[in-house]
Order: C-alpha cells, then sequence, then structure tokens
C-alpha cells in the first residue's frame, strides 16, 4: 500500500495596495516552505483601496513566473470576498501566512489568529518576520509618497508602480 502525499498548501492574504517589496519578500520566503503558495487578494469592505482588486491581481500575477522558477513551488493569485478561513479552506489550503514588520503589527495578528483558530482550529498560522531591508515599508507609506508625485520604484514592482501613478493621475 503507498503512502498518501500530502501536499503543503499555504494561504497568504492580504489587500495589496498595491504590492509591495516587502510583500514579494514574504511571498517568497513562504513559498519556499510550501508546495502551492495562494495569495488571496482581500476585497475587504472595510477599506477604500486605490487600486481596485483586478488591478491588485495582475501586479501579483506579474511576478508568479519568476517565483515559481526561485522556488519551486506552484503559486496562483486568487481574490476574495469572505471570512479568511473560509477562503483558506476554499483552496485546501491548512496553512495561513503572515508578515510581521514592527512590534505593532503583533498585537493585531495575534488577535485574528485567535480568531481563526476558533473558527478554523484545523488550519495553522504561521509569521514570518519581514526582512531589514522590507520591514518599514508598508502598501500607506508606498501611496503616500506617489501622492506627492515621490519615485516608489524602491517600495513596489514596476507593475505596481504603474497602476499607483495611473490610478492617482485619474483620481
Amino acid at each position: 500500500m503507498k503512502a498518501e502525499i500530502t501536499r503543503r498548501i499555504g494561504f497568504y492574504p492580504g489587500t495589496f495596495d498595491p504590492v509591495t517589496f516587502g510583500h514579494m519578500d514574504i511571498i517568497e520566503r513562504a513559498a519556499r516552505l510550501v508546495d502551492r503558495l495562494v495569495i488571496g487578494v482581500a476585497v475587504n469592505a472595510g477599506k477604500s483601496p486605490l487600486l481596485p482588486v483586478e488591478a491588485r491581481v495582475d501586479s501579483l500575477c506579474e511576478e508568479v513566473p519568476g517565483l515559481e522558477t526561485r522556488t519551486g513551488a506552484e503559486i496562483k493569485v486568487i481574490s476574495f470576498n469572505e471570512l479568511l478561513v473560509d477562503a483558506v479552506r476554499r483552496t485546501g489550503a491548512t496553512i495561513i501566512v503572515r508578515g510581521l514588520r514592527l512590534l505593532v503589527d503583533f498585537d493585531y495578528e495575534a488577535q485574528m489568529q485567535g480568531a481563526n483558530r476558533k473558527l478554523a482550529p484545523e488550519i495553522e498560522t504561521i509569521f514570518l518576520m519581514a526582512s531589514e531591508r522590507t520591514q518599514f515599508v508598508s502598501s500607506r507609506m508606498v501611496r503616500e509618497i506617489a501622492s506627492y508625485g515621490g519615485d516608489i520604484s524602491e517600495f513596489t514592482p514596476p507593475g505596481a508602480a504603474r497602476r499607483v501613478v495611473t490610478a492617482l493621475e485619474r483620481a
């Protein structure tokens, strides 16, 4: 009798408005830990994003081929508009990946992990610390710099940067 091989499937959720090099760092490191990584772009009714969900998904999809080559993991980008644990279950993932930049992230993430554990005890959450070079980068900071005409190329991939500039020009 052959042993059944279980694939490790992770789910990395976020708003990604826009995706930053900090997100990309967490995505690449998470992809090395799993066989398949689903990047879930949250529609998030509680926020008013600069970029529509389709643009955020497209920005991430542009980066996937290189990441798959470097990590060996299968990577898929989806959008979701439901409880995180429901999206995780729907994709077959059993691991939620979250990035932590600084101590202020920890309180919020600990609360979310506790709620997710109550709702779905079979799903584990792992935290990856942001690298030193990206721990200060946030999507909010990138949007603010861009809104004043600043160069965001050091903080976000080129496709995402173009989408931010275009969205701000239309606003």
